[in-house]
Formats: structure tokens, C-alpha cells, sequence
């Protein structure tokens, strides 16, 4: 059965005032009605050049406490690489159909990873308004290369370049992170799988909506992952609950946008929170982000870590594997 592709169905959309049904969300849910519009504190964004580390570490530890979400400038990945990897992307889902079809996840796959629509159920039956491409792209010896778009040319070379940069990044944030617990710098990279850690890229193609008042390009969700570290393009989509308010995350060129995973909440012990997150859609502009997902390897076993776990503070989550954690987020189980 072939899959109908939102890039597709947007272009049969766009010039009438109108969208299929199974995208209309609930009243619940739908962004014009629950946007807060109102004065709200933005986002932090915290620049990780600061010589400081005892306020580097006292902002990012305040941060994903208070909003499980940040946004990080001067993070020494260079800005012609990051245009570049939005450069790349972009061309991918401008090739003709046939073409991004050559990557499309197999039907029966159990991996997340290919050219895709759609990846979460939904509890009413409705749809996102998204395409991605999902795959690995660290460690080296967990990508399959058949995924990755061979067109444009320098897909590849850009992605591995990327792929090296982010791990700085990546080290630099799980070592400021467990100093926020009062740990040693090392300890949050090893409880989450150490040079193991799988780093999974999705790109997020948001297509231009005649009724984004109506539609969502993510429905609210906290991500499955340790870390998950984002770069978005100019238009503006993603949104934070914050004190019962869906806020606005600020666009800021070349900033890195981190959000605090299932597995931080979890070996933190509740003290850093996974991020309740959702991405609106634009009118007149296609939205796109690349996230990267910093997950455990499935057969890793994540737990609240016993430095935090006290007579008083008991642990608040099940150890379990990571991919049992995934299966019962996936499909809806209690964990």
C-alpha cells in the first residue's frame, strides 16, 4: 500500500482554505485556541563559551529543572556547517517523489530508520502535518548507509562532519549536566551508554498549511531519548508547555536547541524533566528541524542513578532496558 506523503497532500491544499479531516485536531489541541499569547519569560538561552563553569553549570542545571528545555549559542559548531547540513536537507525533500522514495522505510521494518510519514499512533485517529528522514549517524558501526540520500552529492560528507561536531557538543552538555547534580563530570555519559550512545538525526519537513490555526506538525510528546539537541530553520513552530501554557520558542540563528529526554528524568530521579513539546505550522512557509536523539543502546538498562536515591528520595522510575522503555512509550503500555 503506498503511503500519501504530506509534501504531496499540501500541494493539492494549497489553494483552497482547506485540509483533509484526519488533520484537524481536536479543539483541545488546536494551536490557534491554545497558544498562549499573553507576557511569558522565553526559553533560556545560555552561551556555552562562558569561562564560568560554576554559572554554566548553575544555568543549564536551573534549566532543566525548571523547563526541561534550553537553548545553547556559542557551541563551537561552525555556522557555515550548520547551513550547510539545513542546505542538504533541504535539497533531499526537493528531489522529485520517485527519488525520496528510494529511501522510504521499508513497510515491514521494526527500525525508525528511512524516508517516512508519520511515526507515533494517535489516540484519535488524527495525523501530523510531517514527512522525515530518520537514521543513525554515530557510532560508525550502527549506520546503514542505505538511508542515507545519495542526492545532493554531499549529503554524506556533510552529515559525518556534522556528526563529529555534535559529539563536542553532546560530552560538553552530559558533563555540565551531572555537575548539576552534584556528580562527577562523567558520570551522566556512562549511565547512558558511553561511547556507545547512538546519535539518530530525523529531519522534520513541515510543508506550508492553508489552516495551521487547525493542524500541528507534532502532536505534544517528551522524547524517548537522553538528550535530544536540535537545529531549526528561520520559521518559527516549536512550542513548550510551560506552567499549564503552550509558549513559543524563540528563533535564534545558529543556536542549538537541547531538550531534556525520558532517560535524564529517569537517572536524574525527577530532578531534571523530560520536556512536553509540540510543533505548530506555518502558512506560507515549509518548517523544517534536525533533531538528533542521543538514546542508550536498546539492550542498556536505565534506572534512577544510586548516587541520588536516598531513604528520603526514593526511586521514582523502573530500571528497565531501553528498548522495553520504548516499546511500552510506543505502543502506550504503563512503564
Amino acid at each position: 500500500m503506498e503511503v500519501e506523503r504530506v509534501q504531496n497532500i499540501a500541494a493539492l491544499s494549497l489553494n483552497s482554505n482547506t485540509i483533509p479531516v484526519d488533520f484537524i485536531r481536536p479543539e483541545t489541541e488546536q494551536p490557534a485556541i491554545t497558544t498562549f499569547h499573553g507576557n511569558v519569560p522565553d526559553i533560556p538561552t545560555i552561551d556555552l563559551s562562558d569561562p564560568d563553569q560554576h554559572n554554566l553549570v548553575k544555568l543549564i542545571a536551573e534549566a532543566s529543572q525548571e523547563w526541561g528545555m534550553f537553548q545553547v549559542i556559542n557551541h563551537g559548531i561552525p555556522n557555515d556547517l550548520i547551513s550547510k547540513l539545513q542546505s542538504v536537507g533541504k535539497e533531499f525533500f526537493q528531489l522529485p517523489q520517485e527519488e525520496k522514495e528510494k529511501y522510504a522505510k521499508p513497510p515491514d521494518s521494526q527500525s525508525y530508520e528511512g524516508y517516512g510519514t508519520k511515526l507515533q499512533k494517535d489516540a484519535q485517529g488524527k495525523k501530523a502535518w510531517v514527512d522525515h528522514l530518520f537514521h543513525k549517524i554515530w557510532p560508525p558501526s550502527s549506520i546503514n548507509y542505505k538511508f542515507w540520500p545519495q542526492n545532493p552529492p554531499s549529503y554524506r560528507e556533510t552529515n559525518e562532519e556534522y556528526a563529529k561536531q555534535m559529539r563536542g557538543v553532546a560530552d560538553k552538555l552530559f558533563t555540565l549536566l551531572s555537575l548539576g547534580l552534584g556528580l562527577e563530570g562523567n558520570v551522566m555519559k556512562e549511565a547512558v551508554g558511553g561511547e556507545e550512545v547512538e546519535y539518530r538525526l530525523k529531519i522534520n519537513y513541515y510543508p506550508a498549511c492553508p489552516r495551521p490555526d487547525l493542524a500541528l506538525g507534532v502532536t505534544p510528546h517528551t522524547d524517548l531519548s537522553a538528550l535530544t539537541i536540535l537545529v531549526p530553520n528561520e520559521v518559527p513552530g516549536l512550542q513548550v508547555l510551560k506552567d499549564d501554557h503552550w509558549i513559543d520558542a524563540k528563533y535564534i540563528p545558529n543556536a542549538l536547541i537541547v531538550h531534556i529526554g525520558d532517560q535524564i528524568e529517569i537517572l536524574s530521579n525527577g530532578r531534571y524533566k523530560s520536556v512536553l513539546h509540540r510543533t505548530t505550522v506555518d502558512k506560507e512557509r515549509t518548517r523544517m528541524s534536525w533533531p538528533v536523539f542521543l538514546e542508550p543502546p536498546a539492550e542498556w538498562v536505565i534506572g534512577p542513578l544510586p548516587q541520588l536515591v536516598t531513604q528520603d528520595n526514593p526511586p521514582k522510575y523502573k530500571a528497565k532496558k531501553f528498548k522495553d522503555f520504548t516499546y511500552c512509550k510506543l505502543n502506550k503500555l504503563p512503564q
